[in-house]
């Protein structure tokens, strides 16, 4: 999902040395920024350091994307993908509460139909995160964490959306959680498959597009277990209100993946492994690979 524009234009003169110097002065600053974010988030452990209870699953929805207009709304054996992503979702035991996030009228009729609970957001939204914390400030009721759910993902597993929410449960000095799984060797250098990296205790190290961990050799090491990131993710419910007001970071834009900014500001990120296929539709031509996967499963 598109974060922000390209930061050459502000990262870069048009000299080697005015790059060395701006490049400097945005390094010095974010470390200033992140010294902030880290001395905040001392207070928010503080304050907000209980156990995490009442959970919302959000599925952000949008029509417009440079790869796959209208993408919620495309049928999957006679249902649109957005409903086979709700009914997935509603099967996870730990959600007290599922509904779609949107800023188009067409796919809110269309999961008001099939009686999903749906919250109009704002077209300003520059990703799921954003669109899941407008929502999250528009609902009647409280919650502790937040589900952040691909609407992409027709055959998105239950029990993976358990698992992140007790992940994070059992993490109280994390504000995150997501799901990775075993990154097939023909994925290595494919820069939509994210790869993931974590340390001994289960949290993130980092997130790329690259190949992670990368070898000397500048081959794909067969016994390695490298680990691919699954979209899925939830935060602490007040942490997203933190998140959305925190100002973009390098590496984030560098990379395009806005979990780094979670990252880059100092906070914590759990990491559970999954035994899990990830069957995303991202270009249209993914439509009949799932629908032949479903009927192999006999998912009607």
């Amino acid at each position: 999902m598109p974060m922000c524009s390209s930061p050459s234009s502000s990262w870069f003169g048009s000299s080697s040395s005015s790059s060395s110097s701006n490049k400097a002065k945005l390094w010095i600053l974010h470390g200033i920024a992140a010294g902030v974010a880290i001395a905040a988030a001392v207070g928010y452990f503080t304050r907000f350091n209980k156990f995490r209870t009442r959970v919302i699953g959000i599925i952000p929805a949008r029509f417009a994307s440079s790869r796959f207009q209208g993408k919620p709304l495309v049928h999957i054996l006679g249902k649109p993908m957005i409903q086979r992503t709700w009914e997935r979702a509603k099967l996870a035991t730990t959600l007290d509460h599922v509904v779609v996030a949107t800023d188009d009228e067409k796919i809110a009729d269309c999961c008001r139909q099939f009686g999903a609970d749906v919250i109009m957001t704002s077209e300003s939204c520059r990703n799921g995160a954003e669109r899941c914390n407008e929502a999250l400030q528009k609902l009647e009721k409280k919650y502790d964490i937040v589900v952040n759910i691909q609407g992409d993902e027709p055959l998105v597993e239950p029990e993976i959306i358990d698992g992140i929410v007790k992940a994070l449960q059992a993490a109280p000095d994390a504000v995150f959680s997501t799901a990775v799984t075993s990154l097939k060797p023909e994925d290595a250098y494919d820069p939509n498959r994210v790869k993931c990296v974590v340390d001994n205790r289960g949290y993130a190290i980092y997130f790329s597009r690259g190949l992670i961990p990368f070898n000397k050799s500048g081959k794909v090491n067969e016994q390695f277990p490298y680990m691919l990131h699954l979209g899925i993710q939830s935060y602490d419910a007040k942490f997203l209100n933190i998140y959305s007001e925190l100002q973009p970071t390098p590496l984030q834009l560098e990379e395009d993946l806005e979990q780094l900014k979670v990252l880059e500001n100092g906070y914590k990120m759990k990491v559970i492994k999954v035994d899990h296929e990830a069957h995303g539709v991202d270009t249209p031509e993914d439509v009949p690979k799932i629908e032949s996967l479903m009927r192999e499963r006999n998912l009607s």
